[in-house]
């Protein structure tokens, strides 16, 4: 989140270390553009993305008239990251009834794409049909130049994983383990095929904390704690998309119970209940030899591009960030930042 001064200054130093890119989240609180066109105007170089920006809290074409003008401000360095959230935050908080993810991404997507290309807007799908029919809307085409967006999608479903491969130029990858690899990369690759193309044309992105510890075991196990919050509340008893992708990673009776211990009012509980190795294997936690290791273990996996999350101050993170930076580029710099 960018919130004060000090956290567009660390975007600016990160941009000097060299750091490919910054994705800017976007929940109940800050959206995700706002400070994006703010950083556009301190920045230089770096690529400013949103991590995410919530389907169906904007209609498909304000996103494009948003992206395109992002495009505009920041000389080409935008990239549209979207995804659907939930039925909790858009019911709840947006006042809009949850969409079939699978539908709103594709005509989004779809949407964004024709207005860039600068056609006239006319679009027959699932979910949005454009202009509305039987009313007096007309199709129009945007008044901005046409531009290039990269769209990349939040997907954990093996569906809408098939959809990104097929259609997105990225994949914004949450609850992944390099060792379960093929739990995502399967249905985005059977997408990606059914498009004429490969996984690798995409860019795939996940995101780690990042903690050079030699207490290895204290670091795992407060990252694990962290999970419980996941399992818990970021979503209902029915819905909860991370715990299913956890579930076919083979974690399914872990996140069961640290659910039910959640939801009993057991917090403290649940978040011991969470195995250790969630904390070590989704993150890069350890010595440098350690996480030297784990990166090139998601190099492996066909990861190529990491959200480091930072712990620590500016000056904290900026250590982090650059030692991060030089085993990478040990790693013969096949996964970026």
């Amino acid at each position: 989140m960018i919130s004060s001064d000090e956290d567009v200054e660390f975007v600016v130093d990160a941009e000097r270390l060299g750091v490919d890119s910054v994705w800017v989240p976007e929940a109940w609180g800050q959206d995700a553009l706002t400070p994006l066109a703010y950083l556009a105007a301190r920045t230089e170089r770096i690529g400013l993305a949103t991590g995410i920006a919530q389907i169906g809290a904007r209609s498909p074409a304000m996103l494009a008239m948003s992206a395109m003008s992002m495009q505009l401000l920041s000389g080409g360095r935008f990239r549209l990251g979207l995804g659907t959230s939930g039925p909790q935050v858009m019911e709840g908080w947006h006042g809009v009834r949850f969409p079939s993810p699978l539908g709103a991404t594709r005509d989004t997507i779809d949407v964004v794409r024709a207005i860039a290309r600068g056609d006239r807007l006319q679009h027959q799908g699932s979910v949005y049909r454009l202009p509305l029919p039987g009313g007096e809307g007309k199709t129009i085409r945007s008044m901005l130049a046409p531009t290039d967006v990269p769209i990349y999608v939040a997907a954990l479903g093996p569906r809408n994983l098939e959809l990104t491969g097929e259609l997105a130029d990225g994949w914004l990858g949450n609850a992944f383990i390099p060792e379960s690899a093929a739990a995502f990369l399967e249905p985005l690759r059977a997408g990606a095929a059914r498009a004429g193309r490969d996984v690798a044309d995409l860019d795939l992105v996940v995101p780690v904390a990042v903690e050079f510890t030699e207490d290895v075991d204290e670091a795992a196990r407060r990252h694990a704690d962290g999970y419980a919050f996941t399992i818990g509340a970021m979503g209902s008893r029915a819905t909860n998309f991370y715990n299913a992708a956890f579930s076919r990673q083979g974690y399914g009776d872990d996140v069961r119970a640290v659910q039910e211990l959640w939801l009993a009012g057991r917090r403290e509980e649940a978040a011991r209940r969470v195995p250790l190795e969630l904390g070590m294997r989704t993150n890069l936690i350890g010595t440098p030899e350690m996480v030297r290791e784990r990166l090139r273990s998601y190099r492996d996996a066909g990861v190529t591009t990491l959200q480091a999350k930072l712990g620590g101050d500016r000056v904290e993170q900026l250590d982090t960030l650059a030692a991060l930076l030089d085993l990478v580029a040990e790693t013969d710099g096949a996964v970026r930042q």
